[in-house]
């Protein structure tokens, strides 16, 4: 976490700074350092002794010089008096005072009262209360930069509790560039997919009862006929044998979704197989197929792409692309299909020459039960190419469409040789 460890380096070293300079701004401020006021007094009781001393010993000649010398030297207000009573000498000396008695004569020798301000008694304290300060600054300052974004992250998680998957936390970080800032974008971006799996649920219950009312409802009125007319039984049962089929088809085709949508994260059940080699028994089937329509398809496609896939899903996908183009081309056109590959990736084209797809809906169709709007409906649920992309992207590949210029729509399949060898972009392919 470089980013948080140099914020927390700069703040503290800021605060060491910070206390340094105001020690100095007080000293230089109030003409006074840490414990002058005990040095000052250190020295003037030096000098009363040093004059005591001086002048029970030397006499007041030598004791008065002394002080003439100390006066010019460093000013203390010192001087030397002859007291009238003797017995003043026997009262006990003070801070700023000391009695001498010297051939039957009393002395008193006394500085000057040391004007005292209210800030010298704290003048001593200055420094510990500049650490006090600066460090409350600075613990407010560490504790705010980090409960912010924590108390963001606990609104935001109680959010998603509750089943809110629209709350955003990001934009609330206030310009910050540094792993909580990562970790808030990383919220947002489980709060959106959660939300996108929320809807796509909604999305999927509704389209399932949609799709299933409408065999139900011809179901329901066979069963009707029948009970007005037995004797249509043979027709009938004919029809109820299409409508389960359907049911059969489309409940199949919504576990196939659930099922690849559920396992997104469990490890795929790989073979090596020859992708192209599938895609030409595909094209293959198709073609039969096609002919019914006057459709023709390219019939094989050459080379080899050995890969490591999931066999079933790469059939399943590769299958819907090709079906669909046969489904929604247009009579007595052409579907072409074309394959490139590198070392590591093979690309499937599948383009069709239908009614195509307004650019809008490009990536609207691989939702489940989408079709294109100028689509004419010719079976099935919408929900082949959703399962196309399901299929492809938990290989690493990516599935996109994009429209050519000849009309129509283009289907493009990109399939990893293995599938931890590519990693799916940002984009979704080409758009036109």
């Amino acid at each position: 976490m470089p980013r948080l460890f140099w914020r927390f380096f700069t703040i503290i070293w800021l605060t060491m700074a910070a206390t340094v300079a105001t020690i100095i701004i007080i000293v230089n401020l109030f003409q006074t350092v840490p414990f002058a006021r005990e040095l000052d007094d250190e020295r003037r009781a030096l000098v009363l002794n040093l004059t005591a001393s001086v002048l029970a010993k030397d006499g007041e000649q030598t004791a008065t010089r002394l002080v003439r010398t100390s006066e010019e030297t460093l000013p203390l207000g010192l001087t030397i008096s002859k007291l009238a009573q003797t017995g003043a000498c026997s009262d006990a000396d003070t801070a700023d005072t000391r009695f001498v008695a010297r051939d039957g004569v009393c002395y008193a020798m006394a500085l000057a009262v040391q004007p005292n301000f209210v800030f010298d008694s704290f003048a001593p304290f200055m420094p510990w209360i500049a650490i006090l300060i600066s460090s409350t600054i600075a613990a407010a300052a560490l504790a705010r930069y980090l409960i912010r974004p924590v108390v963001h992250l606990r609104d935001g998680l109680s959010a998603l509790a509750h089943g809110r998957f629209d709350i955003r936390i990001g934009d609330k970080m206030a310009g910050r560039k540094d792993e909580v800032t990562a970790l808030a974008h990383d919220f947002d971006s489980t709060a959106a997919r959660l939300q996108e799996l929320q809807d796509a649920q909604q999305r999927l219950f509704h389209d399932v009862s949609h799709e299933l009312r409408s065999p139900l409802s011809r179901l329901q009125a066979v069963v009707g006929v029948l009970r007005q007319s037995p004797s249509k039984l043979s027709s009938m049962l004919d029809r109820i044998d299409r409508e389960v089929e359907r049911l059969d088809y489309l409940v199949g085709e919504v576990l196939t979704l659930a099922r690849l949508t559920v396992t997104s994260g469990l490890p795929l059940k790989t073979q090596a197989l020859d992708v192209i080699d599938l895609l030409n028994e595909i094209l293959g089937d198709a073609a039969f197929e096609a002919q019914a329509r006057e459709v023709s398809i390219t019939p094989n496609v050459d080379g080899v792409f050995l890969a490591e896939v999931e066999g079933e899903l790469i059939y399943r996908a590769l299958e819907n692309v090709v079906r669909n183009a046969v489904k929604y081309t247009a009579e007595h056109s052409q579907i072409s299909v074309f394959c490139e590959t590198t070392s590591d990736l093979l690309k499937v084209s599948v383009m069709d020459r239908g009614p195509g797809v307004r650019r809008d809906e490009l990536e609207r169709i691989f939702q489940p039960f989408s079709r294109g709007g100028h689509a004419v409906p010719r079976g099935g649920y919408g929900l082949g190419l959703a399962i196309t992309r399901q299929a492809i992207e938990r290989h690493g590949g990516r599935v996109y469409a994009s429209l050519p210029e000849t009309g129509g729509l283009t289907i493009t399949l990109e399939i990893p040789r293995k599938p931890e060898a590519f990693r799916q972009s940002d984009d979704t392919g080409p758009q036109d």
